[in-house]
């Protein structure tokens, strides 16, 4: 024996790779059969595979030009790493955009902008932007909500983000006084870190789910009454990367905490159905929206990606009927998200947001129904031009998914369907969350939601605005195409903004609904 591990030492460090290499050759032509490259070359084949393997990270980094990736290009990703590390954002030598290319965006200053008077808010705190609308008010809720900031974090569950995620997500916002949407994973302990939450469920119905797999309203209520952190909840009826299609979690990625949050087996597939049990139309929808208002006293509302728009004509018609209806209405864009979905389902259903939130937001014009609704956008608008053309078109708040992964770390590595998120962001994997220094990631969550707000009310203000609610159509202009050149989004779209209720800045801050300042006194 020891003879032979002498023998073993004598071998030259380069007649092992040899080996080694003469194994792979031998297993590449005589014993795999699935790729014919390697078969063909072996062990150069191997080569092909890696190449293309790391492809993406190649044509990001040294190939692609700043303005040409997607879904976010290098100046937008950089925009939003050094807003949220309170670096410099500023462009020199002026834009390498083509301004004249198709769907930019043009918002008109004017020729003396808004001036802030002493003792105005934004003297204090130049962050400070709340909804110009109150969640609830209409319909009389018994707990009304008006979101503290016009930007927050959209709907992104515990199970598709890692825990070290969501709790970085939920500390950021506590500390810029924004809300904080679930997902429809259910409320984990990752989501009561201090921040404003609105409670998301999807036809999963997860965290409160009754043993036949729909939703139950007695867990429902306990929910509420047990987290005050829960100011609204919201019904998911589809979201821009797949809409009308079920999610599946792999049964690997369930753990026990997860089993327990979402109320499901541990180590089984989970399978969201595709359609709601707890309704089947549109009436029965209303009905579930005010029976869960009434257990729970929030204002509750609906998000959808759009497409068809009978049905949300029906919607409309029926809250003209019955004086009743959901308190905010979330419209998603079919640019898709953080949800993995089929390239046949995330390139070609559901409209864009600008075409869908148009399309639904004109049928609640003309029917005089934009006052008892908070219209909430979501779809790439997390940046101060996009932002003022949603608010131009109707929005009254926008939420935030990808760009605020970004913020927190993301690298748009584009393999958050895989359990590989190399940045510990979109994963369950213990050792690739503990790269995540949650302390440090919510303050940059913090700050980047600061920073754009603070730059979207520096537009506010150059456009002769107070707050963003007062944009209107004509105040966005957009490079539409060679025969029609450039024109404003009333022109485009066809309709104009209904005139928002705003009085002042102040008065917003001193309302006794607004979100995310508990400690504060406020009075009506």
């Amino acid at each position: 024996m020891e003879a032979f591990l002498d023998f073993l030492g004598d071998i030259p460090w380069w007649t092992w790779i040899l080996i080694f290499l003469l194994i792979v050759a031998i297993r590449d032509i005589f014993f795999q059969k699935a790729h014919t490259i390697s078969h063909n070359f072996p062990i150069v084949g191997h080569l092909r595979y890696w190449l293309e393997s790391i492809g993406p990270e190649m044509r990001q980094y040294f190939v692609a030009n700043n303005r040409e990736e997607l879904p976010f290009n290098r100046i937008e990703r950089s925009w939003i790493y050094a807003s949220a590390k309170k670096e410099n954002n500023y462009e020199g030598f002026g834009t390498d955009r083509d301004i004249y290319k198709h769907q930019h965006i043009f918002v008109k200053n004017a020729m003396i902008g808004y001036q802030v008077p002493e003792n105005h808010p934004n003297i204090k705190d130049p962050y400070f932007i709340p909804c110009a609308k109150v969640m609830g008010a209409y319909n009389k809720r018994k707990k009304p909500y008006r979101p503290a900031s016009v930007i927050n974090v959209s709907a992104m569950s515990f199970g598709s983000l890692s825990a070290a995620a969501i709790e970085s997500l939920n500390k950021g916002v506590e500390k810029c006084h924004a809300y904080h949407n679930t997902g429809e994973g259910g409320l984990s302990p990752y989501h009561k870190q201090g921040g404003d939450v609105i409670f998301h469920f999807g036809t999963g119905y997860f965290g409160v789910r009754s043993k036949d797999g729909n939703l139950s309203m007695e867990k429902l209520k306990i929910l509420v009454d047990e987290n005050p952190c829960i100011k609204a909840v919201e019904i998911k009826l589809s979201q821009g990367a797949k809409p009308g299609k079920g999610g599946v979690l792999p049964g690997s990625k369930i753990t026990h905490e997860l089993a327990e949050i979402r109320g499901v087996e541990v180590g089984k597939d989970v399978i969201s159905p595709p359609t709601h049990k707890a309704f089947k139309n549109i009436p029965e929808l209303m009905e579930l929206i005010e029976s869960i208002a009434h257990e729970t006293g929030l204002p509750v509302g609906i998000k959808g990606a759009v497409g068809k728009v009978d049905q949300w004509e029906e919607l409309a018609d029926l809250m003209i009927k019955t004086g009743k209806g959901p308190d905010f209405i979330t419209i998603d864009g079919g640019e898709g998200g953080t949800g993995a979905a089929p390239p046949s389902f995330a390139d070609h259903v559901s409209l864009p947001w600008t075409y869908g939130f148009s399309s639904v937001y004109k049928l609640f014009l003309d029917r005089g129904l934009t006052e008892r609704i908070v219209f909430i956008g979501s779809g790439k608008l997390g940046f101060p031009a996009k932002a003022a053309m949603a608010f131009a078109m109707g929005a009254d708040c926008i939420n935030v998914a990808r760009e605020a992964m970004m913020s927190i770390g993301c690298i748009q590595a584009q393999v958050c369907h895989t359990n590989r998120c190399p940045s510990g962001v979109a994963t369950q994997n213990k050792w690739l969350q503990n790269g995540i220094n949650v302390p440090l990631k919510s303050d940059r969550l913090a700050q980047y939601f600061k920073t754009f707000r603070k730059e979207f009310l520096e537009i506010t203000h150059a456009a002769g605005y107070e707050h963003p609610c007062q944009f209107h159509m004509e105040d966005i202009q957009v490079n539409v195409d060679d025969d029609y050149l450039s024109s404003n989004l009333r022109s485009v779209y066809k309709y104009q903004k209904e005139k928002v209720d705003f009085d002042s800045m102040q008065k917003l801050y001193d309302c006794v609904h607004l979100g995310g300042q508990p400690s504060l006194e406020k009075t009506l």
